[in-house]
């Protein structure tokens, strides 16, 4: 037996290609175009590559991007009236502000200035309450990201039993939320779990959203599982040689001991190459949502998640 990959590149391709597609529309249609705001803070590597990656499948979109950079030395206070402005910025329907940020900033106070309609990332407490009582909200985009996934691979969920690795209000709780609403039987592990394994070994589909590098062990899968490995690590790579520095190169890795899996998963999502491109995606689909919803428009149904 060996896993099906779930291509979450050549699926997060075929969803950029019909929000391209809309945004395109709304402009023939003189409706205006879509614009989308991302906040940096400080110069952290791994903060700025993923925004580079953000605005320029933006713009490929044809969605407007708005990017704005700030020293990691801004006052908390600037930067909340720095998002009072795009929340009254007409030409934003977006905004994201990069995590993490500096320690003297206060993170949920500045999620929470956002306006909830134009908080595309779906942190704002409001989404928050909303998605936790199944009204509508914006979803965190990497858990969409995640179920569109699954219900392609598996179709109906009903009756299914996830279990989750990982509780953040990121990924793990919105997951959660989003399972129990497509009528699954949900399970969490966290770092205090006792068993983890044994919650593992009982789930038809798992989701790996911990952080830990091979966390999860092909023997605590079970036979025909659903994997989607939402970990993203870098670990050393000696195999690649070394870098120009002498130290050893790095890869990216999941949660999931991905090639033990192969052999016992039905099917499984890579890292890189699965729902990373996915959660970018859903950025972009949520930012055309809430130029739908600002301008009193359902969204089109080709975009439904």
């Amino acid at each position: 037996m060996t896993a099906r990959i779930i291509d979450g590149r050549e699926r997060a391709h075929r969803l950029r290609a019909k929000i391209k597609d809309t945004v395109s529309s709304f402009k023939q249609d003189g409706l205006g175009t879509p614009g989308l705001a991302v906040v940096l803070v400080g110069s952290d590597p791994a903060s700025e590559v993923y925004v580079r990656s953000k605005l320029r499948a933006t713009e490929e979109a044809g969605i407007q991007s708005f990017s704005h950079h700030f020293e990691d030395t801004v006052t908390q206070a600037d930067l909340l009236a720095f998002v009072e402005r795009l929340n009254t910025d007409p030409a934003v329907h977006g905004i994201l502000v990069q995590l993490p940020l500096p320690a003297h900033i206060d993170k949920l106070a500045v999620i929470n200035a956002i306006a909830p309609d134009k908080d595309v990332d779906g942190f704002h407490l409001e989404n928050v309450g909303r998605l936790a009582t199944g009204q509508p909200s914006f979803i965190p985009c990497t858990p969409l990201g995640c179920l569109m996934l699954l219900r392609e691979e598996l179709g109906d969920l009903r009756g299914r039993v996830a279990t989750i690795v990982g509780c953040s209000n990121i990924v793990g709780h919105p997951m959660a939320e989003l399972l129990l609403k497509n009528e699954c039987t949900v399970l969490i592990a966290h770092e205090y779990t006792r068993d983890t394994g044994a919650l593992v070994r009982q789930a038809d589909i798992v989701v790996a959203a911990a952080g830990v590098p091979g966390l999860i062990k092909a023997d605590w899968l079970k036979p025909g599982a659903c994997v989607i490995d939402v970990g993203i690590n870098r670990v050393a790579a000696p195999e690649k040689g070394l870098a120009d520095d002498g130290a050893p190169k790095t890869k990216l890795v999941g949660d999931v001991d991905f090639a033990a899996a192969l052999a016992v998963a039905d099917a499984i999502t890579p890292v890189p190459g699965g729902v990373g491109p996915m959660t970018i995606a859903c950025l972009l689909l949520n930012t055309v949502d809430a130029f739908c919803t600002q301008a009193g428009r359902a969204k089109p149904a080709c975009l439904a998640a």
